[in-house]
């Protein structure tokens, strides 16, 4: 079958082609056009180009293959194309858009955590705690809260940060 003078495997062929180019360009400038799927998911630029991508890659494989009539290929590559970037949206993009966690932490988020002692701190000094959160492990300056020295290998809470240090208490698991 030919469309505008061309097989309609060279069609498929060069819609996939400029499918892939979009898809780069989307992944690189994403952040310009990501309001446009906020209403309808289906206008999101990530599943249309996912669709037209995966419908010309099936479309030029049936008719490359050429089981079927060039009318059922288009048929079944739309129909596959449909299926796979509906799971392309439920199985990769929904759970990117709900996984909200930030390697990025700020130091009052500090406050409250539990840590480790790596380096005693000793009375009026400075020592190491390490504290793991979700990003993975913080090693940070600390001092006891009330000038005590708090030994190696002891779990604290930190209670303050002031100026990159943390204030630090020995802590007690039968008080919490």
């Amino acid at each position: 079958m030919t469309l505008f003078g061309y097989s309609l495997e060279q069609i498929f062929l060069v819609v996939l082609i400029f499918g892939g180019l979009a898809t780069l360009l989307i992944m690189f400038f994403g952040d310009a056009v990501e309001g446009i799927g906020e209403g309808l998911p289906i206008f999101n630029p990530s599943v249309i180009l996912s669709f037209i991508t995966l419908m010309s890659a099936t479309g030029f494989i049936l008719e490359k293959l050429a089981f079927f009539p060039s009318v059922w290929n288009i048929v079944a590559a739309c129909i596959i194309g449909a299926i796979l970037s509906a799971l392309f949206y439920l199985f990769v993009l929904v759970p990117l858009r709900s996984a909200d966690v930030s390697l990025a932490y700020t130091e009052e988020s500090l406050g409250g955590q539990l840590g480790k002692v790596i380096v005693p701190i000793p009375t009026d000094g400075f020592g190491e705690v390490v504290i793991e959160t979700t990003s993975g492990m913080i090693s940070k300056r600390a001092t006891g809260f009330d000038n005590e020295a708090i030994d190696y290998d002891t779990t604290v809470l930190v209670v303050e940060v002031k100026e990159g240090t943390l204030f630090v208490r020995s802590y007690d698991k039968k008080f919490s």
